[in-house]
């Protein structure tokens, strides 16, 4: 099966996964339910460490194609940062998603309403928030160094690309495999820092986040064609 092919399957199942995790209760109630949803969580997890697996493949064997990506949108490859999403956009989906759970709860209080604390994104305690922080400040500097050896391989293989052509593909796929590994990487520590709840909050968030993105690409380009 091709990437693109795979692609297609993969989304449908993500899709599935999600409306799982929406479906679970939450804040769960009891400790099956907090089990239920762990299950669901590591079962998305799962699901996004198989993509990363296919993909791998897929750049080993063409570097290049992937970091074209003719089956994503013209709008998605605008975002793309070596062949896919930045890791740090994880704690910019976190810290929004918490700010938002928050000011619902002030907001609710100025109206005489009360603020229960229900275990979601708003709720992270200060160990977890601190943890977060950290993670993000290396994960900033992983990307960094990241795009400091992209930008090497593009400087120096400008000049003499057309010695040693193969060799320089290889060199490319392993900064394009450094960056898959990262995002892995960042999303496992990620899970790992969360509550089950918060984890299941986090990844039906990147997959709205994903999908919107992808919808408003698709149009962008029908409209386009058709013009």
């Amino acid at each position: 099966m091709r990437f693109h092919q795979f692609q297609e399957t993969w989304h449908e199942k993500l899709q599935h996964l999600i409306q799982q995790l929406k479906k679970a209760p939450s804040p769960p109630a009891t400790t099956e339910e907090n089990n239920q949803l762990h299950h669901l969580v590591e079962k998305s997890l799962s699901h996004v460490m198989d993509y990363y697996l296919v993909k791998s493949a897929a750049v080993q064997n063409d570097v290049l194609n992937v970091l074209a990506a003719p089956w994503a949108t013209a709008f998605e490859r605008s975002l793309h940062w070596i062949a896919g999403w930045r890791p740090t956009t994880a704690f910019q989906l976190i810290h929004t998603r918490s700010t938002m759970f928050i000011e619902s709860r002030v907001y609710n209080m100025l109206n005489g309403g009360l603020a229960f604390m229900t275990g979601d994104l708003g709720d992270l305690s200060a160990d977890r928030f601190t943890s977060l922080s950290r993670l993000q400040c290396r994960t900033v500097q992983e990307e960094n160094a990241l795009s400091d050896q992209l930008s090497a391989w593009q400087a120096c293989k400008y000049l003499d690309f057309e010695e040693e052509f193969e060799e320089k593909m290889r060199d490319l796929a392993v900064i394009v495999q450094k960056a898959d590994e990262l995002r892995v990487k960042t999303l496992r520590e990620v899970v790992q820092l969360l509550t089950p709840q918060q984890a299941s909050e986090f990844f039906i968030s990147a997959s709205h986040l994903y999908f919107t993105v992808r919808d408003f690409g698709l149009n962008h380009d029908r409209q386009h064609h058709a013009s």
